[in-house]
């Protein structure tokens, strides 16, 4: 039996293995892409799995461009909440942290770079072209917004909120080397061995102390449907796929049966759609896709010398151009995609399908090649024409001198434009 003063001891010391079982491996999440919706709930996931888990700390490997504004803001707020300490690293080296990168990177616990990296240039950018400067307004709201959170988390963090409002005003940037001479990154490590020794005993504000030595670190990847929404999140590609599928259904539509433009067309819209719900984007620009694609169809039935065509380019154009609602120059969509794909998609529609329909309005010819051939028809042809089959295609025909009944065999002996003269055999 047990002594009662032995229990205390014994359970220190379960309690102690516990928590070297639980937390003696840390997470290590690499982020190179965007920052969009898709790569925030990879992070956010990353980060909830390192708090239940009791991870010593979590290293997010950092190289992206920027990207929204909702999913930094996502990403930001779970760091500074997170309960487990997170090093941002930015590498290898050559990578950066652009953007909405360096919001994410003053925000962490401790900012680390590797050389030839680079941070900065946090400035909003208008996307789209403004001659007459009507967005000027709009885009000092959004620095003088951005500047704030900027400064606050700078702040929070006990780094240099001078040069933070500088990132986001001025787009100023720095190396490695300036950044942690400009009190912007706290080391400087080129490889993944450098920064867990860098991290040793290192002593955070809070007075909690990083231990490295003997910590596995567990890579947590994305997932397919991360990944898959992460590449969806790229507007160009979005733009390119709804441009094509609703031009292959409307080739569909020209060409009845089911084939390869409602194949193409419809995976296509769909992918397009799934872009869409990550996407930030307009009804307006989406309707003006829409409409100026209605046009072009329009005017195949109803010629009106190509006004209508050139009605729906210019709403496609405009369509497209406000089709989504993006602050950032890492996810825009460019004048060169828009140009060329409303080029490409306008041109096949009105060289190849209006003249195909235009074709198909040419006065009938008689096709005599289908005298002689044979078929069986498929209703009685007493009276007026009926069908018959012929070579797996359906015709209409009338019978000649002896009445036909539905399954008799027939034979064409000579055709009235699309009407078939037949006779039973």
């Amino acid at each position: 039996m047990i002594h009662a003063r032995v229990w205390p001891i014994l359970l220190a010391i379960g309690l102690g293995l516990g928590f070297v079982a639980t937390g003696n491996q840390a997470i290590h999440l690499h982020l190179s892409d965007t920052i969009n919706p898709a790569t925030a709930d990879y992070v956010l996931r990353g980060l909830r799995r390192a708090a239940e888990d009791d991870a010593p700390f979590v290293i997010l490997q950092l190289d992206t461009p920027g990207g929204l504004d909702t999913a930094m803001k996502d990403i930001v707020e779970a760091v500074l909440g997170s309960p487990v300490p997170v090093i941002v690293w930015v590498a290898p080296p050559g990578a950066r942290a652009s953007s909405a990168g360096t919001f994410i990177l003053l925000a962490s616990d401790v900012a680390a770079m590797a050389r030839g990296t680079t941070v900065g240039a946090a400035h909003p950018v208008a996307l789209a072209p403004d001659p007459e400067g009507e967005a000027d307004a709009v885009v000092e709201k959004a620095v003088s917004e951005a500047v704030a959170r900027i400064r606050s988390i700078a702040q929070l963090r006990d780094r240099n909120a001078e040069w933070a409002e500088r990132a986001v005003r001025e787009s100023a940037t720095a190396t490695a080397t300036e950044a942690i001479e400009l009190n912007v990154a706290d080391l400087m490590a080129d490889s993944l061995a450098e920064l867990l020794s860098a991290l040793e005993a290192w002593e955070l504000p809070d007075g909690r102390v990083l231990r490295t030595e003997g910590v596995a670190l567990e890579q947590v990847g994305m997932t397919l449907w991360e990944r898959l929404f992460s590449v969806l999140a790229n507007p160009n590609l979005v733009y390119i796929l709804f441009m094509l599928g609703v031009y292959g259904l409307i080739y569909e539509f020209f060409s009845p049966g089911v084939g390869f433009g409602f194949a193409v067309g419809g995976i296509c819209l769909i992918l397009a759609l799934l872009g869409l719900q990550i996407l930030p984007f307009s009804f307006a620009g989406l309707g003006l896709i829409l409409f100026g694609a209605l046009l072009m169809v329009l005017d195949v039935f109803t010629p009106t010398d190509g006004i209508l065509t050139v009605g729906g380019i210019v709403s496609l154009v405009v369509g497209s151009l406000s089709l989504f609602d993006l602050d950032t120059p890492a996810l825009g969509l460019s004048w060169p995609t828009v140009a060329a794909t409303v080029g490409i998609l306008s041109a096949v529609f009105v060289f190849v399908i209006s003249k195909g329909l235009l074709a198909q309005r040419h006065p009938r010819r008689a096709l005599t090649t289908m005298v002689g051939l044979t078929g069986v028809a498929q209703e009685d042809l007493h009276e007026g024409a009926g069908w018959v089959k012929i070579r797996g295609e359906y015709w209409r025909a009338r019978a000649e001198g002896t009445p036909i009944h539905t399954g008799d065999e027939v034979e064409v002996v000579s055709q009235e434009e699309r009407t078939l003269v037949v006779r039973r055999l």
